[in-house]
């Protein structure tokens, strides 16, 4: 009794194209079902190996037995647990980086400074380095907000909103919230440790976890990890609704969606055995890909957008404490499914 969507679904419905909104659906389903795991139980391994030494193989097949019961058994109260335990884990983890920049506050404004001038310096400028900067940048952020690759429109429209722009801003809030607070956070436990200038080879989740230790003490191995593996499997579960949302688009054989999840449990597998580098190239190879589709679709319907944000600010202005959306405000109507919610909507103004 929900709602499904994402960029296949307004690609078919409101561009009129089942080719590309095909295309799409491989490649989300690829991206993030399949590769994107990897990274996430890649990240689970190296982070239980650097507390326990336990090798990554057995990691590895723990991992992949849990979330083929999740995906094949329907052991949805597993996916519930860390799903509700995640904000709390976010919380935790904000609150270590900001107790290490509290620690270090002498240091965090030059900090701050460093990661601004590293990056316009004379020395990032010289030769093909700052095209190296800025595509390493491009690739991380990317992953990590996911913004205009087209993944968690397929969430959003899972949501129930009286106006669509409602949910867009705040899913537009979280690209921000990410990138600013997050993101800075992960960057402040790194740069203020003199772990990452000591020629250490660690990389990832492991060099976090070494520079929190080396600040806080070796008791916080064992908290980053569980923040970790909170995190990671709650994203692998994510990951798999993902790519099941849009398997209709690809086949619709009864054995397409139990093949899906044979390969979703093997390449959590192999993510987590798998070198580092060779996850993470494979990840920004079908991101670009993702992105390329999305950002053409997304300026191809532009105008509904706007159209959809000028009414709802309309609206507010108006008193409207809860804008509804009427469809009829928009150019035309093909592809429009689900609105109005409410033929007859009551509207409270101030």
């Amino acid at each position: 009794g929900g709602f499904m969507g994402g960029p296949a679904y307004y690609i078919k419905n409101a561009l009129g194209s089942p080719f590309w909104a095909g295309v799409f659906a491989v490649l989300i389903s690829v991206t993030y079902a399949l590769i994107f795991n990897s990274v996430q139980a890649n990240t689970i391994s190296l982070s239980i190996e650097t507390t326990t030494g336990l090798k990554p193989a057995y990691t590895g097949l723990i991992l992949a037995i849990v979330t083929g019961l999740v995906i094949f058994g329907g052991m949805t109260r597993i996916a519930k647990v860390a799903s509700f335990m995640v904000p709390f884990m976010a919380g935790a983890y904000l609150l270590l980086a900001f107790v290490v920049t509290c620690m270090n506050i002498t240091e965090a404004p030059r900090v701050l400074l460093m990661i601004v001038t590293k990056a316009f310096s004379f020395d990032s400028i010289t030769g093909a380095a700052i095209g190296v900067a800025l595509m390493t940048g491009i690739k991380r952020g990317l992953f990590s907000n996911e913004a205009g690759m087209g993944a968690v429109p397929n969430a959003a429209a899972a949501a129930d909103a009286s106006h669509p722009v409602k949910q867009g801003l705040i899913q537009a809030m979280g690209v921000y919230f990410d990138t600013l607070f997050v993101c800075t956070a992960s960057a402040m436990l790194v740069l203020l440790s003199p772990e990452w200038m000591m020629g250490s080879k660690l990389t990832g989740i492991a060099l976090v976890q070494k520079s929190v230790a080396g600040q806080l003490g070796e008791w916080t191995n064992f908290f980053m990890t569980v923040i970790v593996l909170f995190f990671a499997f709650s994203s692998i579960i994510g990951n798999y609704f993902y790519g099941e949302m849009n398997m209709p688009f690809i086949s619709k054989s009864k054995y397409a969606m139990p093949i899906f999840r044979v390969f979703v449990v093997v390449m959590v597998f192999v993510g987590s055995i798998a070198s580092l580098s060779l996850v993470w190239d494979l990840a920004d190879l079908f991101m670009a890909l993702m992105a390329i589709v999305n950002l053409v679709a997304i300026f191809m319907l532009g105008k509904y957008a706007i159209a959809a944000l000028r009414d709802y600010s309309a609206q507010k202005r108006r008193g409207i404490l809860d804008p509804i959306f009427d469809p009829r405000i928009l150019p035309d109507k093909k592809g429009v499914q689900c609105w109005p919610r409410d033929e007859d909507p009551r509207r409270k103004v101030n």
